[in-house]
C-alpha cells in the first residue's frame, strides 16, 4: 500500500544464493501476491546454476524456511539454499575423534 491507501503496483524483493565462488543478491519488482516460486523464476538463477534444477530448491525468507507457493511482501529478501554438503552431527563426531586421537599421540 501507497500512504494514500491505493495498492502498490509493484513489490521490491531481493533474491540470494551463494555458492563457495561466487554470490548474487538480485533485486526484483514483482506483482503483488507474486510467489516465492515466482521470484526463483524471474531471478534467472536457474538458468545460471544448474546445481539448482535437481529437485525442488529449498527457499527461506530471512532465514526462515518457506514453501515455494507462499506469497511474497515488499522489503521479503528470499534465500535459495544449498544442500548440506554433510550432515553436521556426523562432522562433529568425526571431528571429535581426530581430535581424541591427536591428543592420544600427543600424549605418547
Amino acid at each position: 500500500m501507497i500512504g494514500d491507501g491505493t495498492p502498490a503496483a509493484t513489490i521490491r524483493v531481493e533474491v540470494a544464493y551463494a555458492r563457495p565462488d561466487r554470490q548474487w543478491l538480485l533485486a526484483l519488482d514483482l506483482q503483488p501476491g507474486a510467489t516465492a516460486r515466482d521470484a526463483l523464476l524471474l531471478s534467472g538463477l536457474l538458468a545460471e546454476c544448474p546445481e539448482l534444477q535437481i529437485g525442488e530448491p529449498v527457499l527461506g525468507i530471512w532465514s526462515r524456511k518457506v514453501a515455494p507457493d507462499v506469497a511474497l511482501e515488499a522489503g521479503d529478501r528470499l534465500e535459495v539454499y544449498r544442500p548440506l554438503v554433510a550432515d553436521p552431527k556426523t562432522a562433529r563426531r568425526h571431528r571429535a575423534a581426530r581430535q581424541r586421537n591427536d591428543r592420544r599421540r600427543a600424549a605418547t
